[in-house]
């Protein structure tokens, strides 16, 4: 009978569907798109998707920026995005009105087959965020911080051990160095080796849900309705919610760990480290958390994909930079030499008098952002207007930290790595380098955008730039990290993704005196004492 109906409904209704919808949306489209920030001119319904590169966009949106300016619009599809390249926009819409630019686009495939909604990752800006903000923050309070600097100094010191033993391994041994920490911090235990199980399925995670998060790889993401197709009409969303289950368990078998060490701290009295984890459980029993066990299990694992894989490529950054900048190594040394001696190694104690180190920190971070694109997209969440431009709800925000970070009003010379830009210039003047290279102020506190901005800055920000003070104080102030002869370094050499990292290559790392030797291997009994509370995860 609804058949019939259909078939007798006049030829103007058939006309108003099949032409006269389309050409409404279509003026829709373009009056949205004459009053939006310029761009490369879309394609009516499909947007800008066959001009958009498929290899490092970055770079591509850094050029469109000197055509269109420091915000530019593209489209994926009917979607809406803007592209920003200049820090002042960004800390202008991101922060100043973090109230609109808080939220996140719709992520069907990753944030809602994949994660159902429990990653703060992905998770629209509201109750629910606010929630998982806030316990996540429990972990990462100033207080806290203080807390984790004897172990993150203790596995700084056993990096430079493991260094000494096997220098070829360097990448390898930075990777276990940022995931023992991030694992001390959220569950306290420690992480001995990259055999480790529960390494392997936390890269494991982390590199399939990465995979989900590609435009154009699932047609769910231009149509959402396709989420509610029955499993058995759709394989791909069996294989997604198959991950997502195998992730869901191993989240909560590592709370379970958790909640077995109190158990046993009850009962025989043990003494365990303090962890984010812990800290959950225990505020869990003082308190409502309105977040079921499979929820409350993603807080504490997801400080491993903020925390533990960036700072292990912002350290191999670090190794490229000081390679292709021997003078940066030299005057780091110099600096350390005068200020720690050889006597013993640098500690956070050290880190006042030590502003060489921590500029050569920053500029590591500026030069090379490893979270390239900005990290995860922001989304608006009201309609806003900037110098005159509309900005409708629900348009996605990126921001281009490749373009800011290098943008050469604020870092003269940007591809050039010098750490003197994050220096005053008295002291400058005493590091006995050339001249600073200076541009506009940046409106950022650190003076460069890696960690995103607002509300939505990465939480882990200030526990990731400690420990790459401490790893970089101690291998500079131990080793002398050297090109091998013959062999051509491309600092423009990285891989893709939304994370990046140097395309691997090899140096030497070679001890700078037996009596630095002799002192780094005194003090790892000191380290391994620290690190004894934290007991290893198994291979």
């Amino acid at each position: 009978m609804a058949i019939e109906s259909l078939l007798q409904l006049p030829l103007y209704v058939w006309l108003s569907l099949f032409l006269v919808v389309p050409i409404v949306t279509l003026l829709h489209d373009v009056w949205v798109w004459l009053r939006m920030p310029p761009g490369p001119t879309p394609l009516p319904f499909v947007g800008n998707k066959f001009g958009l590169p498929k290899s490092q966009p970055w770079i591509q949106f850094q050029k469109w920026s000197k055509i269109y300016g420091p915000i530019f619009t593209i489209w994926i599809g009917r979607k809406p995005t803007i592209v920003i390249s200049d820090p002042n926009i960004a800390v202008e819409l991101m922060e100043k009105r973090s109230t609109k630019y808080s939220s996140r686009p719709r992520m069907v495939a990753m944030g809602e087959i994949l994660w159902d909604g429990a990653s703060i990752l992905v998770q629209p800006y509201g109750k629910e965020w606010s929630v998982r903000r806030k316990l996540l923050h429990q972990a990462l309070t100033p207080k806290a911080l203080r807390l984790y600097k004897p172990v993150q100094t203790a596995e700084a010191s056993r990096l430079c051990c493991e260094l000494l033993q096997s220098p070829e391994n360097w990448e390898k041994l930075l990777e276990r160095f940022t995931s023992s920490i991030v694992f001390c911090v959220a569950y306290g235990h420690r992480i001995d080796s990259l055999n480790a199980e529960v390494i392997h399925q936390r890269f494991k995670f982390m590199h399939y849900s990465a995979s989900l998060n590609v435009p154009g790889k699932y047609m769910v993401e231009s149509f959402p309705i396709l989420k509610n197709v029955p499993d058995f009409l759709a394989p791909w969303k069996v294989e997604i919610k198959k991950h997502g289950r195998e992730e869901a368990v191993e989240n909560m078998a590592l709370v379970d760990v958790v909640r077995a060490d109190l158990a046993r701290a009850k009962t025989r009295g043990d003494d365990i480290p303090d962890s984010l984890c812990k800290l959950l459980l225990e505020l869990r029993e003082k308190e409502h958390i309105p977040l079921s066990d499979r929820d409350f299990s993603y807080i504490p694992a997801s400080l491993f994909g903020a925390g533990s894989d960036t700072t292990a490529s912002t350290l191999c950054t670090a190794f490229l930079a000081l390679i292709t900048h021997p003078e940066t190594l030299r005057a780091a040394q110099q600096e350390l030499d005068d200020v720690v001696g050889s006597s013993r190694t640098p500690t956070f104690d050290d880190e006042s008098r030590l502003p060489y180190i921590r500029a050569l920190a920053k500029e590591v971070l500026r030069w090379r952002p490893v979270a390239v694109l900005g990290g995860t997209p922001h989304a608006s969440t009201e309609d806003d207007r900037y110098e005159g431009y509309y900005i409708p709800a629900g348009t996605t925000v990126l921001g281009n930290s490749w373009a800011i970070n290098l943008n050469e009003e604020y870092y003269p010379n940007p591809h050039h790595f010098d750490p003197l830009r994050f220096l005053d210039s008295a002291l400058a003047e005493r590091s006995k380098a050339p001249t600073p290279l200076t541009g506009k102020p940046h409106p950022a506190k650190a003076g460069h955008s890696s960690f995103g901005w607002g509300r939505r800055i990465c939480p882990g920000a200030d526990l990731a730039a400690n420990s790459l003070f401490i790893a970089l104080a101690k291998i500079i102030w131990a080793f002398n990290i050297l090109p091998i002869e013959g062999v051509k370094y491309d600092i423009f050499a990285y891989t893709e993704g939304f994370n990046i990292r140097p395309q691997k290559f090899k140096c030497a790392i070679e001890v700078r005196s037996e009596a630095h030797r002799q002192l780094l291997e005194s003090e790892l009994m000191e380290a391994e004492a620290v690190l004894e509370r934290f007991t290893p995860f198994r291979e």
